[in-house]
């Protein structure tokens, strides 16, 4: 079934009458940005060497570039809390490459045991950050798209490259 953009359109209308007290919608006020234009999309598409799955660009060219959604509503495209994003910086990692993941991951080796923080504070220290180094190194999100916050750092990403393209992953 193909989605239908005056139908999305209208039913965001109808909820931001109700104005519903639902999680992080005072943050996009059930608004839609507009489409992007398709060439917009395709030079994005260049830029970084990917091609967007099918849904995802029918929804950012017919539909909405971003706005409400879920949580904290939906990222425009190259987005991320409304500010452009560049590969390998902060939190997001290089497109071209593959996802890593293929299953659930949440690599807590290396994480300094609580007990060394009473014993030895400054190696407790020295590991922490030497496991935060790694934990959130942008490599663990390549090939994926950071199209939706939901609060406390959580991320949705969009898979674009490698066998998990086309998957939501948080």
């Amino acid at each position: 079934m193909e989605l239908e953009p005056e139908r999305v359109h209208k039913l965001v209308r109808e909820m931001l009458l109700e104005r519903p007290n639902i999680f992080g919608a005072q943050g996009h006020n059930f608004l839609l940005n507009p489409p992007l234009p398709e060439s917009k999309v395709a030079a994005f598409e260049q830029r970084h060497s990917i091609v967007l799955p099918a849904d995802y660009r029918y929804f950012i060219t017919r539909v909405a570039n971003g706005g409400a959604g879920p949580f904290y509503g939906v990222f425009r495209l190259g987005e991320m809390d409304e500010k452009p994003w560049r590969e390998g910086e902060g939190l997001v990692g290089v497109l071209s490459q593959p996802f890593p993941h293929r299953e659930a991951w949440n690599d807590l080796s290396g994480m300094p045991p609580n007990e060394l923080y009473d014993s030895d504070e400054d190696e407790a220290e020295r590991q922490r950050i030497a496991f935060e180094k790694n934990y959130y190194d942008n490599k663990w999100v390549n090939g994926a798209i950071p199209i939706c916050h939901e609060g406390c750092a959580i991320r949705i990403w969009l898979v674009v490259t490698g066998e998990e393209a086309g998957h939501l992953w948080e």
